[in-house]
């Protein structure tokens, strides 16, 4: 059975805009975290795409990959993820073979079939060619395509992109993708950091359909919780609210930059508000080390995760590094030995 102490932590990063901030800090911000947990010895270091989103600046996110990737050395950094109905397979293979050029070994690629974004957001992105989920499946193919050896024939090839290990990973907060990742053999992350109810769920059902490939010839499962770590509970759960007003103003239709943390949320919510934000966060870990360590202890437990994907969405820059402190000290002690997928 897996325990917390064998098994890698890694780093979620939306590039959070703070309120009164910019988009320039948010992403030096960013560069020390990733630097910091290289040092801590984080496994990977991944970013998501999202879009129209003021308190979100990892919208270009393969170029915040290649910033964050070029201010380390060792650490795995990557897409948590692309939303491939958003764009042409051919361009995210040329993207992720550059990627992979300038920084070999060290990219990955996790995708997503939603959005990222609101359906205007949407419209805007793909212009005359609307794409729902139900074509990920078609291109995601397409897009394994260009990572192949280029072969006779063959009159379209991303350069570069052809012929490199880019390691792709998908991503869900459903059964759709797990489901797909474990026929397909690939690597499957579950968004456990905004969609809990379906984590256990979905992590069974990837291993029961998991069939071997040249990928990945055993499933392996990443899960992404909200942590949000301090020297004492009390001062993580006010931390946390910074999240809750981010997660309220989402419900509401007004998302917003991330605001200061408050002494309470009494008052600042309607009961149906606070049950939905409740809801989507429920499976976030809040509080002091030895807090954090049983919620992690008991979150590997429940899934037999192989990998734990850490987000943290935290105002102050210091207090957001002092959490990923605490947390790689309730995690592995083993994380030099790094695994592959």
């Amino acid at each position: 059975m897996k325990t917390l102490n064998t098994i890698p932590l890694s780093v979620l990063d939306l590039a959070p805009i703070v309120a009164g901030g910019s988009a320039a800090e948010a992403f030096r911000n960013s560069v020390a975290l990733v630097q910091r947990a290289e040092e801590l010895g984080y496994h990977r270091y991944w970013v998501a795409e999202h879009h129209n989103i003021p308190g979100v600046a990892s919208a270009a996110t393969s170029v915040v990959i290649g910033r964050l990737a070029a201010a380390t050395s060792t650490i795995r950094v990557g897409a948590g993820g692309i939303m491939l109905s958003n764009h042409a397979p051919l361009v995210i293979a040329e993207q992720f073979g550059t990627l992979e050029s300038m920084f070999p070994g060290r990219i990955d690629l996790g995708l997503g079939r939603a959005p990222g974004g609101d359906q205007p957001t949407a419209r805007a992105l793909r212009r005359d060619h609307p794409r729902g989920g139900e074509e990920f499946p078609q291109l995601l193919e397409e897009l394994r395509g260009y990572f192949r050896p280029v072969t006779a024939g063959q009159v379209v090839k991303a350069v570069p992109g052809a012929g490199l290990d880019v390691p792709i990973w998908l991503l869900s907060s459903s059964g759709f993708s797990a489901e797909l990742a474990g026929h397909l053999g690939l690597p499957f992350a579950f968004a456990g950091q905004f969609s809990p109810q379906a984590m256990v769920a979905s992590c069974e059902l990837y291993r029961s359909v998991f069939r071997p490939s040249g990928a990945l010839l055993e499933p392996y499962v990443m899960v992404g919780v909200n942590i949000i770590a301090a020297d004492t509970d009390n001062e993580a759960r006010r931390l946390a609210t910074s999240h809750q007003q981010a997660f309220l103003n989402m419900v509401r239709g007004k998302p917003s930059q991330l605001l200061p943390p408050l002494d309470t949320m009494d008052g600042r919510w309607s009961p149906a508000e606070e049950a939905a934000v409740a809801d989507h966060l429920s499976a976030s870990i809040i509080g002091g080390p030895e807090t954090v360590s049983r919620g992690l202890a008991d979150l590997v437990a429940r899934t037999q995760a192989d990998e734990i994907m850490i987000n943290a969405m935290i105002f102050d820059p210091a207090a957001r590094l002092r959490s990923y402190e605490i947390v790689a000290g309730a995690g592995s002690k083993q994380q030099a030995v790094r695994p592959r997928a």
